[in-house]
């Protein structure tokens, strides 16, 4: 990752909401590489309305953002929406200003939401990887929002049905909205690396950045870091 013309020097990690992204930051963080969490940028820049101001994290904004059935929830939603857009253009912005520090952002699940112009922008300036959970992860994925909600835009996805209760409409609408979400993946992604790869015991950084220049020569996709 020290040369600038390499593709890995600007990584973009993108996928659901516990599909591993953060796990990966973290390791790659602890071998040296240059992390930015855009968890914790809109955090910040959320933090007059957290309990834990500056010091809030993605459990924080999931009890600030709520249920999706409350009422504050489409202000919420749509000021979320907003910061993440702001911090997403401010992470391209820096890489424009330092073209060759070398840096690694660990997306939201959402980051698909934050415009046609900014979604190109993160192609162009970074070498996109998306984290792919199979049918049964997204399953998982599923009973963990249940058990541990994290922040989520339903962007319109959460329809209830008369006499149906919030979890009911969860259980029910999330599938159609994960699916939605992994075709966008795809399109944005300049790599794919399945979940349950990236979950094998024996699958460390060397391997992790081994894939994705392998992918990388494998295509005839131009990936521009400049």
């Amino acid at each position: 990752m020290k040369n600038s013309s390499s593709p890995l020097t600007h990584l973009a990690l993108v996928g659901m909401s516990g599909a591993g992204k953060t796990f990966w930051s973290r390791r790659l963080a602890a071998a040296g590489h240059r992390i930015i969490s855009c968890d914790d940028l809109i955090a910040r820049r959320l933090a007059e309305h957290l309990p834990e101001g500056s010091r809030a994290g993605i459990n924080d904004l999931a009890v600030w953002m709520g249920w999706p059935d409350s009422d504050t929830y489409a202000e919420r939603e749509t000021q979320y929406l907003a910061e993440e857009i702001g911090a997403l253009d401010d992470i391209l912005n820096s890489v424009d200003e330092n073209p060759e520090q070398p840096l690694i952002v660990d997306t939201t699940g959402s980051v698909i939401y934050t415009g046609n112009n900014l979604l190109l922008r993160l192609r162009r300036k970074m070498t996109v990887v998306y984290f792919a959970a199979s049918a049964a992860e997204r399953q998982l994925l599923i009973e963990r929002y249940l058990s541990d909600p994290k922040p989520v835009l339903w962007r319109g996805a959460f329809q209830p049905r008369a006499g149906e209760k919030p979890r009911e409409t969860v259980a029910r609408c999330y599938p159609a909205l994960l699916e939605a979400r992994r075709r966008s993946y795809e399109v944005l992604a300049h790599v794919t690396i399945p979940v349950a790869e990236l979950r094998a015991a024996d699958y460390n950084v060397d391997a992790f950045l081994a894939e994705i220049r392998r992918q990388l020569q494998g295509t005839s996709t131009s990936v521009s870091t400049a």
